[in-house]
């Protein structure tokens, strides 16, 4: 599970990163670009918590 969980984020944050360059060479809209960015804050910041600083224990 933990697994899947580090993809979803890591596709996140790729459609926080990609969008921005698309953006930038004129190859996707700017409405197209505050949608995927959308999408991809939703989705990392909805699945890192349940993987980031798992192995470190609690109150340190």
């Amino acid at each position: 599970m933990t697994v899947v969980i580090k993809i979803i984020s890591i596709t996140g944050l790729a459609l926080n990163i990609i969008p921005a360059l698309l953006t930038f060479n004129d190859i996707i809209s700017f409405d197209h670009y505050k949608i995927l960015m959308l999408a991809g804050t939703l989705m990392w910041f909805l699945t890192a918590p349940f993987w980031i600083n798992r192995n470190q224990q609690k109150g340190v």
